[in-house]
Protein backbone atom coordinates (compact mmCIF):
# COMPACT_ATOMS: atom_id res chain seq x y z
CA UNK A 1 0.00 0.00 0.00
CA UNK A 2 1.13 3.58 -0.75
CA UNK A 3 1.52 4.48 2.75
CA UNK A 4 3.53 1.41 3.71
CA UNK A 5 6.08 2.25 0.82
CA UNK A 6 6.20 5.38 1.77
CA UNK A 7 7.64 4.43 5.52
CA UNK A 8 9.51 2.10 4.36
CA UNK A 9 11.22 4.45 2.09
CA UNK A 10 11.79 6.85 4.90
CA UNK A 11 13.09 4.33 7.22
CA UNK A 12 15.45 3.14 4.86
CA UNK A 13 16.32 6.83 3.95
CA UNK A 14 16.91 7.73 7.54
CA UNK A 15 19.15 3.75 8.42
CA UNK A 16 21.71 5.11 5.01
CA UNK A 17 22.44 8.29 6.52
CA UNK A 18 23.13 6.88 9.73
CA UNK A 19 25.61 4.10 8.10
CA UNK A 20 23.23 1.09 8.75
CA UNK A 21 23.28 -1.33 6.04
CA UNK A 22 19.49 -1.90 5.23
CA UNK A 23 19.19 -5.45 4.42
CA UNK A 24 15.82 -5.80 2.29
CA UNK A 25 13.24 -9.23 1.81
CA UNK A 26 10.44 -10.42 0.60
CA UNK A 27 8.31 -12.28 2.53
CA UNK A 28 5.48 -11.31 2.11
CA UNK A 29 4.48 -12.78 -1.12
CA UNK A 30 5.28 -15.68 -3.20
CA UNK A 31 7.34 -13.37 -6.03
CA UNK A 32 9.25 -10.72 -6.59
CA UNK A 33 6.38 -8.36 -7.57
CA UNK A 34 8.52 -5.68 -9.07
CA UNK A 35 10.38 -8.96 -11.20
CA UNK A 36 6.89 -9.54 -12.29
CA UNK A 37 6.60 -6.36 -13.78
CA UNK A 38 10.01 -6.21 -14.93
CA UNK A 39 9.36 -9.04 -17.23
CA UNK A 40 6.20 -7.67 -18.40
CA UNK A 41 7.83 -4.50 -19.79
CA UNK A 42 7.33 -2.46 -16.68
CA UNK A 43 3.81 -3.01 -16.56
CA UNK A 44 1.54 -5.20 -14.33
CA UNK A 45 -0.21 -7.90 -15.96
CA UNK A 46 -3.72 -7.10 -16.00
CA UNK A 47 -5.17 -10.60 -17.04
CA UNK A 48 -4.72 -13.56 -14.58
CA UNK A 49 -3.55 -15.51 -17.69
CA UNK A 50 -0.85 -13.40 -18.47
CA UNK A 51 0.15 -13.14 -14.64
CA UNK A 52 0.55 -16.95 -14.64
CA UNK A 53 2.74 -17.17 -17.57
CA UNK A 54 5.07 -14.15 -16.35
CA UNK A 55 5.18 -16.59 -13.01
CA UNK A 56 5.65 -19.93 -15.20
CA UNK A 57 9.70 -18.13 -16.49
CA UNK A 58 10.70 -17.38 -13.26
CA UNK A 59 12.56 -19.49 -10.29
CA UNK A 60 9.89 -21.01 -7.92
CA UNK A 61 9.21 -19.41 -4.43
CA UNK A 62 12.14 -19.68 -2.17
CA UNK A 63 11.72 -22.12 0.89
CA UNK A 64 10.40 -20.58 4.09
CA UNK A 65 13.34 -20.46 6.57
CA UNK A 66 12.50 -22.76 9.72
CA UNK A 67 11.48 -20.86 12.83
CA UNK A 68 13.74 -19.01 15.49
CA UNK A 69 15.04 -21.30 18.25
CA UNK A 70 16.62 -21.18 21.72
CA UNK A 71 19.40 -23.06 20.08
CA UNK A 72 19.45 -20.22 17.03
CA UNK A 73 18.91 -17.34 19.80
CA UNK A 74 21.91 -18.68 21.82
CA UNK A 75 22.44 -16.36 24.48
CA UNK A 76 20.99 -13.47 22.90
CA UNK A 77 18.90 -12.37 26.12
CA UNK A 78 17.10 -9.24 25.73
CA UNK A 79 16.61 -7.59 29.72
CA UNK A 80 12.60 -6.77 30.28
CA UNK A 81 11.52 -4.92 33.55
CA UNK A 82 8.75 -6.13 35.55
CA UNK A 83 6.43 -3.42 34.79
CA UNK A 84 6.73 -4.26 30.74
CA UNK A 85 3.30 -5.64 30.80
CA UNK A 86 1.71 -2.92 32.62
CA UNK A 87 3.37 -0.44 30.02
CA UNK A 88 2.86 -2.19 26.95
CA UNK A 89 0.82 -5.04 27.18
CA UNK A 90 -2.08 -5.30 24.73
CA UNK A 91 -5.23 -3.72 26.40
CA UNK A 92 -8.32 -5.65 26.72
CA UNK A 93 -11.59 -4.82 25.78
CA UNK A 94 -12.92 -3.88 29.01
CA UNK A 95 -10.11 -1.50 29.00
CA UNK A 96 -10.79 -0.35 26.30
CA UNK A 97 -14.42 0.60 27.70
CA UNK A 98 -16.03 -2.02 25.56
CA UNK A 99 -19.09 -3.90 26.66
CA UNK A 100 -18.58 -7.89 27.21
CA UNK A 101 -21.55 -8.99 28.77
CA UNK A 102 -23.12 -11.94 26.67
CA UNK A 103 -20.22 -11.51 23.91
CA UNK A 104 -19.71 -14.64 22.12
CA UNK A 105 -16.38 -16.27 21.60
CA UNK A 106 -14.01 -15.23 18.92
CA UNK A 107 -14.51 -16.89 15.33
CA UNK A 108 -11.20 -15.88 14.69
CA UNK A 109 -8.69 -16.27 17.20
CA UNK A 110 -5.11 -14.35 16.78
CA UNK A 111 -1.99 -15.38 16.42
CA UNK A 112 0.72 -18.10 14.53
CA UNK A 113 -0.44 -20.56 16.57
CA UNK A 114 -3.83 -20.87 15.72
CA UNK A 115 -2.76 -20.24 11.88
CA UNK A 116 -0.69 -23.12 12.29
CA UNK A 117 -2.74 -25.53 13.91
CA UNK A 118 -5.64 -24.58 10.73
CA UNK A 119 -3.34 -24.71 8.07
CA UNK A 120 -2.99 -28.88 9.35
CA UNK A 121 -6.72 -28.99 9.69
CA UNK A 122 -6.89 -27.66 6.53
CA UNK A 123 -4.64 -30.23 4.82
CA UNK A 124 -6.22 -33.09 6.62
CA UNK A 125 -9.92 -33.07 4.67
CA UNK A 126 -9.91 -36.32 3.43
CA UNK A 127 -11.94 -35.81 0.60
CA UNK A 128 -9.63 -32.59 -0.73
CA UNK A 129 -6.55 -33.86 -0.05
CA UNK A 130 -7.33 -37.18 -2.09
CA UNK A 131 -8.96 -35.20 -5.03
CA UNK A 132 -7.31 -31.42 -4.80
CA UNK A 133 -10.83 -30.36 -5.90
CA UNK A 134 -12.66 -27.22 -5.33
CA UNK A 135 -15.02 -28.24 -2.75
CA UNK A 136 -18.60 -28.13 -3.45
CA UNK A 137 -20.64 -25.54 -2.01
CA UNK A 138 -23.09 -26.18 0.78
CA UNK A 139 -25.01 -23.94 3.70
CA UNK A 140 -22.18 -24.63 6.33
CA UNK A 141 -19.76 -23.40 3.68
CA UNK A 142 -21.12 -19.77 3.73
CA UNK A 143 -19.83 -20.19 7.76
CA UNK A 144 -16.65 -19.31 9.23
CA UNK A 145 -14.35 -22.77 8.83
CA UNK A 146 -11.89 -23.93 11.70
CA UNK A 147 -9.55 -24.75 8.65
CA UNK A 148 -10.14 -20.48 7.41
CA UNK A 149 -6.96 -19.03 6.99
CA UNK A 150 -7.20 -15.57 4.70
CA UNK A 151 -7.06 -13.53 7.80
CA UNK A 152 -3.84 -15.40 9.13
CA UNK A 153 -2.41 -15.01 5.50
CA UNK A 154 -3.76 -11.02 5.82
CA UNK A 155 -1.79 -10.27 8.95
CA UNK A 156 1.66 -12.87 8.15
CA UNK A 157 0.56 -14.92 10.94
CA UNK A 158 0.54 -17.68 8.59
CA UNK A 159 3.79 -17.44 5.85
CA UNK A 160 2.26 -17.89 2.13
CA UNK A 161 5.65 -19.46 1.35
CA UNK A 162 4.69 -22.08 4.32
CA UNK A 163 1.50 -22.92 2.76
CA UNK A 164 2.88 -23.01 -0.52
CA UNK A 165 5.39 -25.52 0.29
CA UNK A 166 2.85 -27.75 2.69
CA UNK A 167 0.51 -28.04 -0.33
CA UNK A 168 3.57 -28.98 -2.82
CA UNK A 169 4.57 -31.74 -0.45
CA UNK A 170 1.24 -33.05 0.10
CA UNK A 171 0.28 -33.23 -3.21
CA UNK A 172 3.86 -34.83 -4.21
CA UNK A 173 3.00 -37.48 -1.57
CA UNK A 174 -0.68 -37.90 -2.27
CA UNK A 175 0.04 -37.84 -6.18
CA UNK A 176 3.55 -39.80 -6.20
CA UNK A 177 5.62 -37.42 -6.50
CA UNK A 178 4.54 -35.72 -9.84
CA UNK A 179 4.71 -31.94 -10.45
CA UNK A 180 2.29 -29.90 -9.16
CA UNK A 181 0.11 -27.83 -11.50
CA UNK A 182 -0.21 -24.30 -10.97
CA UNK A 183 -4.23 -24.23 -10.18
CA UNK A 184 -3.19 -26.34 -7.26
CA UNK A 185 -2.29 -22.78 -5.50
CA UNK A 186 -4.67 -20.85 -7.22
CA UNK A 187 -6.10 -18.99 -3.86
CA UNK A 188 -2.45 -17.77 -3.25
CA UNK A 189 -1.71 -16.76 -7.32
CA UNK A 190 -5.17 -14.92 -6.75
CA UNK A 191 -3.94 -13.13 -4.15
CA UNK A 192 -0.66 -12.52 -5.59
CA UNK A 193 -2.16 -11.24 -9.04
CA UNK A 194 -4.08 -8.48 -7.02
CA UNK A 195 -1.16 -7.13 -5.51
CA UNK A 196 1.09 -7.04 -8.26
CA UNK A 197 -1.64 -5.18 -10.14
CA UNK A 198 -1.58 -2.59 -6.72
CA UNK A 199 1.55 -2.39 -6.23
CA UNK A 200 2.78 0.52 -8.34
CA UNK A 201 -0.63 1.81 -8.93
CA UNK A 202 -1.38 4.20 -5.93
CA UNK A 203 -4.68 5.01 -7.11
CA UNK A 204 -5.52 1.35 -7.02
CA UNK A 205 -8.25 2.11 -4.42
CA UNK A 206 -9.93 4.91 -6.08
CA UNK A 207 -11.92 5.25 -9.18
CA UNK A 208 -10.78 8.96 -10.53
CA UNK A 209 -7.00 8.74 -11.52
CA UNK A 210 -6.74 4.77 -11.75
CA UNK A 211 -5.90 3.83 -15.32
CA UNK A 212 -7.28 0.24 -14.45
CA UNK A 213 -10.59 1.38 -13.74
CA UNK A 214 -13.90 2.28 -15.56
CA UNK A 215 -15.14 5.97 -14.65
CA UNK A 216 -18.92 5.35 -13.71
CA UNK A 217 -21.19 7.85 -12.49
CA UNK A 218 -21.97 6.63 -9.53
CA UNK A 219 -25.50 7.37 -7.30
CA UNK A 220 -25.11 9.25 -4.30
CA UNK A 221 -27.18 7.90 -1.86
CA UNK A 222 -25.99 8.09 2.26
CA UNK A 223 -28.89 6.66 3.35
CA UNK A 224 -29.18 3.47 1.28
CA UNK A 225 -25.31 3.18 2.22
CA UNK A 226 -26.46 3.17 5.57
CA UNK A 227 -28.79 0.60 5.27
CA UNK A 228 -26.25 -1.47 3.32
CA UNK A 229 -23.90 -1.13 5.64
CA UNK A 230 -26.09 -1.78 8.93
CA UNK A 231 -28.16 -5.09 7.46
CA UNK A 232 -31.30 -2.86 7.20
CA UNK A 233 -32.00 -3.44 3.76
CA UNK A 234 -35.37 -5.44 3.72
CA UNK A 235 -33.51 -7.98 1.45
CA UNK A 236 -33.20 -11.61 3.93
CA UNK A 237 -30.13 -12.39 2.04
CA UNK A 238 -28.35 -9.07 2.02
CA UNK A 239 -29.07 -8.30 5.54
CA UNK A 240 -28.05 -11.85 6.58
CA UNK A 241 -24.78 -11.88 5.10
CA UNK A 242 -23.73 -7.98 6.64
CA UNK A 243 -25.05 -9.13 9.73
CA UNK A 244 -22.67 -11.80 9.62
CA UNK A 245 -19.88 -9.46 8.19
CA UNK A 246 -20.42 -6.72 11.51
CA UNK A 247 -20.37 -9.39 14.17
CA UNK A 248 -17.67 -12.04 12.61
CA UNK A 249 -15.47 -10.06 10.08
CA UNK A 250 -15.65 -12.39 7.92
CA UNK A 251 -18.47 -13.62 4.85
CA UNK A 252 -17.70 -16.64 1.91
CA UNK A 253 -16.59 -15.18 -1.26
CA UNK A 254 -19.83 -15.68 -2.85
CA UNK A 255 -21.25 -13.98 -0.08
CA UNK A 256 -19.16 -10.74 -0.68
CA UNK A 257 -19.88 -10.95 -4.41
CA UNK A 258 -23.71 -10.88 -3.65
CA UNK A 259 -23.64 -7.94 -0.89
CA UNK A 260 -21.01 -5.95 -3.31
CA UNK A 261 -22.92 -6.31 -6.51
CA UNK A 262 -26.47 -5.29 -4.66
CA UNK A 263 -24.66 -2.39 -3.64
CA UNK A 264 -23.06 -1.71 -7.12
CA UNK A 265 -24.44 -2.30 -10.49
CA UNK A 266 -27.19 -4.37 -8.79
CA UNK A 267 -29.36 -2.42 -7.17
CA UNK A 268 -28.09 1.03 -5.05
CA UNK A 269 -25.63 1.40 -7.54
CA UNK A 270 -23.54 3.01 -5.18
CA UNK A 271 -19.77 3.67 -5.79
CA UNK A 272 -17.84 0.34 -5.05
CA UNK A 273 -15.47 2.82 -3.01
CA UNK A 274 -18.27 3.24 -0.51
CA UNK A 275 -18.44 -0.53 -0.24
CA UNK A 276 -14.76 -1.06 -0.02
CA UNK A 277 -14.84 1.42 3.46
CA UNK A 278 -16.88 -0.56 5.12
CA UNK A 279 -15.19 -3.57 3.82
CA UNK A 280 -12.06 -2.06 5.05
CA UNK A 281 -13.40 -1.07 8.65
CA UNK A 282 -15.07 -4.72 9.36
CA UNK A 283 -13.26 -7.68 7.20
CA UNK A 284 -10.55 -9.25 8.97
CA UNK A 285 -8.99 -10.09 5.73
CA UNK A 286 -9.27 -6.63 4.22
CA UNK A 287 -5.96 -6.49 2.19
CA UNK A 288 -4.78 -3.76 -0.48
Amino acid sequence: EPFGKERDAAIKKLATEAGVEVIVKISHTLYDLDRIIELNGGQPPLTYKRFQTLISRMDPPELPVDPLSEVFMGKCVTPVSDDHGDKYGVPSLEELGFDTEGLPSAVWPGGETEALTRIERHLERKAWVANFERPRMNANSLLASPTGLSPYLRFGCLSCRLFYFKLTDLYRKVKKNSSPPLSLYGQLLWREFFYTAATTNPRFDKMEGNPICVRIPWDRNSEALAKWAEAKTGFPWIDAIMTQLRQEGWIHHLARHAVACFLTRGDLWISWEEGMKVFEELLLDADW
